[in-house]
């Protein structure tokens, strides 16, 4: 997906309003009014996929660890190594504060 399909002035709003989240105690209590318990299972879902696939795991171990299907780890990949860089740019940030 491109920028500029993405971009407008809500979600500018909402990307704001996540990064005025102060601690993990408020990421919660906002996304449990922004998003259905599905949607943000689904997101962390594909966070953990990404992490996997940089260390090399394969889809078998992914989805037997994750529950995601092979399709979401296609697509999960896909973005992996042709998106925006989203995954990398997180994933790097996370694995310098371990």
């Amino acid at each position: 997906m491109s920028r500029d399909k993405l971009q407008d002035p809500m979600v500018d709003e909402l990307f704001r309003a996540i990064l005025a989240l102060e601690n993990l105690d408020e990421c919660y209590r906002f996304f449990e009014d922004l998003c259905t318990t599905a949607e943000i299972k689904a997101m962390a879902q594909r966070l953990a996929v990404a992490r996997y696939l940089r260390q090399g795991v394969t889809y078998s171990a992914i989805a037997a660890a994750t529950g995601a299907s092979t399709a979401t780890i296609s697509r999960v990949k896909r973005f992996l190594n042709y998106g925006a860089d989203g995954y990398n740019l997180i994933l790097d940030r996370l694995d310098k504060k371990e």
